[in-house]
């Protein structure tokens, strides 16, 4: 990068002589990945939704990223691709955001390596693998990990000015998720005078107009179930700026100029456009805290002293139980396997089953066999025949005729004190279950309840 202030750059031949150092980081994070893989066989709703439409074919995956989910839709091919090779569950699901998450790793630690040296750029490397959130997404089917992996080697690039590189691998990221557009403005801080980076930047705005023209249409549906950010979200931002300011001081300033803008940047840009448009979740920056990994390491390559050390081992206790609470089926909203296997349990063949609200009918879409047993009474076309993700449902009185004519229905619905949805089939749906129905039993699965419901006097 040409810059104001010269960065230090490390001559090539120190680069290749200390290769070795630069692959711990991805083996560390690749080995973090596999451990508790399955996360006691769940999966949330977000990877269900990865699951069934990555099992699509291409035209009705096509006819959906028309209409909805365009922003994955990269992604989804990417997936549609890997379960054709290999339809290995859960694994096949997982193992391309480990892969992602190591050559994270491994870009972190090339681009601590190019700003401060070999001790740094091993620091840097583990300190990113070890960070829970990266843990937990380098743990999910969905495209975060691999985000923030073209994030990481589009600005090592930028480093080395490899201008078409930085373009093609930081265009990547945006099409994976657009709001990866968001690293060009922390990447100024250090590129913006370079002729190569202003016309790379270019180049990845244009080429990404088409999606962000496409999912602009789609933002209400996509995005519409967000609010204003809360004041957890500002604490959590407050918080990682704290962090890296007090790393960045004492720390190289060429090192300050990469790191500084981009693990505040982009979190911040989302956070106050937030406020006027609701867009804001931390996963969708989950790449910004490569910009914390690499400040811990220029700054801990140079500590002196064992009070620094200290206070990385006391802070790695409470990493180290967040690291193993990740692995359980609990650190997710909920469990789509989880509540398909109570359904399993409970219904007998011909049994009408009803989502309430609709949306929860992601809950059977990634277990097809348990799915394929059921009436789906309220259901009038299909996920893949309406070009919708959890399929389109009946009128309301149609809805209230289906569900009157069923003698025993299975009901999937939101935890206790969730708010319930106003919509007009909702509450259809609420209302005559509880007029004509009994409720025989009520079981609390992960993020969920399955109620069975017979007619009255027909519980057994």
């Amino acid at each position: 990068m040409e810059c104001p202030y010269p960065i230090r750059q490390l001559p090539e031949t120190a680069i290749h002589r200390i290769a070795p150092w630069r692959l711990v980081p991805a083996p560390l994070a690749a080995l973090l990945g596999l451990w508790g893989l399955e996360r006691g066989g769940s999966m949330w709703r977000d990877e269900s939704v990865t699951w069934q439409v990555a099992h699509r074919p291409l035209s009705g995956l096509w006819e959906l990223l028309g209409a909805v989910d365009a922003v994955h839709g990269l992604y989804y091919l990417l997936m549609h691709g890997v379960f054709l090779l290999w339809d290995g569950g859960l694994w096949a699901l997982r193992l391309p955001s480990v892969a992602a998450t190591a050559l994270a790793a491994a870009g972190v630690a090339a681009v601590a390596h190019r700003l401060a040296g070999d001790r740094a750029a091993l620091i840097a490397g583990v300190a990113y693998a070890v960070l829970p959130p990266v843990q937990m997404y380098a743990q999910e089917g969905r495209s975060y990990a691999l985000v923030a992996c073209a994030v990481v080697w589009a600005t090592h690039l930028a480093l080395r000015e490899r201008w078409a590189g930085y373009a093609a691998v930081l265009l990547l990221g945006c099409w994976l998720h657009e709001f990866a557009v968001l690293a060009l403005p922390a990447h100024a801080f250090a590129a913006w005078r370079a002729p190569g980076w202003r016309r790379a930047a270019a180049a990845v705005v244009v080429l990404l107009l088409p999606l962000a023209w496409v999912s602009a249409r789609q933002a209400d549906q996509q995005l519409g179930w967000l609010g204003r950010p809360g004041w957890q979200d500002w604490a959590a931002y407050g918080v990682l700026a704290g962090a890296c300011l007090l790393l960045a001081r004492g720390a190289a300033p060429g090192v300050v100029r990469v790191a500084l803008p981009l693990a505040l940047l982009p979190p911040g840009v989302l956070l106050a456009v937030s406020l006027v448009h609701p867009w804001y979740v931390d996963r969708y920056v989950l790449y910004a805290l490569a910009g914390l990994a690499l400040l811990a390491g220029a700054r801990l390559a140079t500590a002196r002293g064992w009070w620094p050390w200290l206070l990385v081992a006391a802070l790695l206790v409470p990493a180290a139980l967040w690291s193993v609470w990740l692995r359980t089926p609990d650190s997710r909203k909920d469990d789509a396997l989880a509540a398909a296997a109570a359904v399993r349990e409970r219904a007998r063949p011909g049994d009408a089953v009803v989502f309430l609200p609709s949306r929860r009918r992601e809950w059977l879409l990634s277990s097809p066999d348990v799915y394929a047993g059921l009436r789906d009474v309220a259901l009038d076309r299909s996920p893949a025949a309406s070009r919708t993700l959890q399929g389109t449902e009946l009128p309301s009185v149609e809805l209230r005729e289906a569900l009157i004519a069923s003698p025993r229905v299975i009901a999937l619905m939101d935890p206790a004190g969730q708010p319930l949805d106003p919509y007009p089939r909702e509450a259809v749906k609420r209302q005559t279950l509880a007029a004509w129905f009994d409720r025989c039993s009520l079981t609390e699965s992960r993020g969920a309840r399955i109620a069975v419901y017979a007619r009255p006097g027909a519980c057994d």
